[in-house]
Formats: C-alpha cells, structure tokens, sequence
C-alpha cells in the first residue's frame, strides 16, 4: 500500500550513481526550509518490510488493488482476515533513529514539512508534528457506504471477539511472516473461516482501511498540499523511498524542475538519481542520527 498507482518501468534500476556524504547532507539540511519526503525504508529498522527495498528480496506478495477490493467481495474478505492476522505486528511497531531524528531536525526548526508515502504512523509516534500522510493510515477504518470512521484497534478487538476459533487455529501456524502492506499469507481453508464485520455506525458497509491501494488516487487535495509544501520548501529530502511510481515521484521532478535543491537517501537506486544534489546510500538509522549530531556540533 506504500506505492499505489502505476508502477514505472525498472530499467532504471541499475547501479546507484552515490553523491557527496554526510557533509554535503549537513549542508544541504543545515541551511533550514527542508521538506522531508519519506518512504518505506524509514520503517524497516522497525520490523515493518517495504516491497522494493533489500527487506523484500525474498518477497513474492501481490498487493490488494482497489479494483479488487471494492468490486470482487472474495478479495476483500481475504485481505481483511490476512489483515486481522498481520495488523497486530504493525500496531506494536515503535518508530526507529531514523524516524526520532527527522522529529529533532523538525523541532530544531531546520525541517519544515514531512510528507510520508507510510502508511504505519510511526513519524508522528516520534515526535513529528503535521505529517501530510500521502497514502493514508493503518491505523483508521473507513466505510465505503457511510463513510464513518473507526479506529483500527476497535475495529480489530471486534474481530478478534467474533473470531476465537479463527485466531486459534492461526496461533498454530509455524510461519505468519507479515507482508510490506500489513497482512499476512494464508491457507485458503482458514481465510473462508474468518468472519468479518460490518460498520459500526450504519451496520452495513464493507470496511476499507483509510490507505490508497494500487490503483486508487490520492486525493486531489493532500497531492495539492503535498505540492505547496514542496513549492515553499528551500530543499527537497527524499528518504528511505525509491519513488518507483509517480505518487511520490512528481514532488522530486517538481522541485528539480523549479530549481530547488535534491538529497536522496536510500538503500539501492531510486528513480529520482539523475535529480539527485546530494545522494547516499547510508543506512537511514545510521546517517540521520549523525546528520543530528554534525548539525549540534
């Protein structure tokens, strides 16, 4: 769920072509007015998988898509007992360094705007304020017929209260390994035994996790907040995300494209390389952790 929308073609994904260090970060950063843009690799360091990155070498998970979803009933009722299974690992996650020291660089005053492609909450659970979630949040439920809102740990007790013989027969599985959007692979046998419930405000329904999936829009106006952030922002700082799709890779080409300064930090190459001032490699919860610290010294 972390990249919804049309994925780009990967012949870009060739060797990542590494600019500056630590140094050209803190200077970049140091001058103030940086909009952080982060992706998947800012939570790996806390247990949660992203789909391109070197934690999902050994993944083969097809994403839910929206069309999926909201037309074929069978989909849906099998993300949400996949999902039943995998949210408590997502709900336990703690933010990580990288995540406490991008909240230090915001309350320092040198960050100025974070925008997250996560769905997992975890900027705001370390310390950062105003966070623009592009894609939307685990944490909310939806429903498609009210459009009530419900908290997803509400939404998961009531499952958990309707479905004893379901989670029993789970707790015996050997290998329940969760996937990038926070769901788990399942037996089919178990997931037609799962029984799923309907909307607490109007009792009908169905219930979508409030997050963009494959396929669906963000919508118009957060991408037109994500926009004006970017447009007022001095720098421009890509972390943890390859930007392989547009919903993430049109704020980079909007700020190379008004000449403001680029930094990309992240694990194996990323699609905005060639607009790139400053690229790294560097783990995130090695390098912003020392980027805190040189900008203290």
């Amino acid at each position: 769920m972390r990249y919804p929308g049309t994925v780009l073609q990967e012949s870009w994904a060739a060797e990542t072509p590494l600019r500056g260090d630590v140094n050209d970060l803190a200077a970049l950063v140091g001058a103030g007015g940086v909009c952080v843009l982060s992706g998947a690799g800012m939570s790996t360091d806390s247990g949660i998988p992203d789909y391109r990155g070197p934690s999902s070498a050994a993944r083969k998970h097809t994403p839910m898509t929206y069309e999926a979803f909201v037309h074929d009933p069978a989909a849906r009722h099998r993300y949400w007992a996949r999902s039943h299974v995998g949210w408590p690992q997502i709900g336990r996650a703690r933010p990580n360094p990288a995540h406490e020291a991008v909240a230090a660089l915001q309350r320092c005053g040198l960050v100025t705007d974070v925008i997250t492609q996560n769905v997992d909450g975890l900027h705001q659970a370390g310390g950062a304020t105003d966070v623009v979630e592009l894609h939307g949040a685990l944490s909310r439920v939806v429903c498609l017929a009210c459009r009530a809102e419900s908290d997803r740990a509400a939404v998961q007790a009531e499952l958990t209260r309707v479905n004893p013989q379901f989670d029993a027969a789970v707790a015996g599985l050997r290998d329940t390994q969760v996937n990038p959007d926070g769901d788990v692979e399942l037996p089919p046998e178990l997931e037609d035994a799962f029984t799923m419930v309907d909307c607490p405000a109007c009792g009908a329904g169905p219930l979508k996790p409030d997050v963009v999936f494959f396929g669906e829009s963000v919508p118009r106006p957060r991408v037109e907040t994500c926009f004006r952030r970017v447009e007022q922002a001095r720098a421009l700082v890509v972390l943890g995300s390859s930007l392989a799709v547009m919903s993430g890779l049109r704020f980079a080409r909007a700020a190379a494209r008004a000449g403001t300064p680029v930094a990309v930090v992240t694990a194996g190459p990323s699609r905005a390389d060639d607009l790139a001032d400053v690229r790294l490699s560097s783990p995130l919860g090695e390098v912003l952790p020392a980027l805190v610290s040189a900008l203290r010294a």
